[in-house]
């Protein structure tokens, strides 16, 4: 499923714009009212980003992102925001916004902040799989992956746990299909993706 770009604006003018403008790109939008209204679909939200309106009654943009942390809601948000509130959206940025955009904002620039929200966004789903995956293995089969993917020999590895070469072909034969890898370069790369993770 492709990934969503979730439109949060009480002004119906402006979601509907800025939803124009991704849909006629190709980009799948949702559009919500409220930051609550937003809330209220938290748990079946789609992956994808997060456009706020950073004024907005009820509950402002940065409320939302604030409220998103707390419920464990990863999605990268980009705040827009008037002129006046630039003091606000830098407290945005601190609070974990990816982007913010002044009004108005150029298409060119609207685009670009969320196409690096979404490869953002991706980014973060992918790990956050693998992880999954990696809490999967056995002890002994993390310490299979660990030897692994640090180019360790099974001869080498067999010797620095104490079990046979073929035990160790046999774990990793484990470790693959657990991890979904298809070849070693496959397990080194998940390996990185996780520890840019930290």
């Amino acid at each position: 499923m492709s990934a969503v770009v979730h439109i949060v604006d009480d002004d119906e003018a402006m979601r509907a714009s800025v939803a124009f403008l991704l849909d006629i790109e190709g980009i799948r939008t949702k559009t919500y009212d409220s930051a609550l209204s937003l809330l209220a679909a938290a748990d079946a939200l789609e992956p994808g980003c997060v456009i706020t309106d950073i004024r907005m009654p009820n509950m402002t943009g940065l409320e939302l992102v604030e409220e998103m942390h707390r419920r464990g809601v990863g999605h990268p948000v980009i705040v827009l925001t008037g002129h006046a509130d630039v003091a606000l959206a830098v407290q945005a940025m601190k609070a974990g916004v990816i982007d913010f955009l002044e009004k108005p904002f150029e298409n060119a620039a609207l685009l670009r902040a969320v196409r690096t929200a979404l490869d953002h966004g991706q980014a973060q789903h992918d790990r956050a799989v693998l992880q999954t995956r990696v809490a999967q293995l056995t002890l002994r089969e993390r310490e299979v992956f660990d030897a692994v993917v640090a180019g360790e020999s099974n001869k080498t590895t067999a010797l620095k746990l104490g079990i046979s070469p073929r035990t160790v072909e046999i774990y990793r034969a484990n470790v693959m299909a657990k991890m979904h890898a298809n070849s070693l370069s496959d397990l080194v790369r998940m390996a990185m993706h996780l520890e840019e993770g930290r």
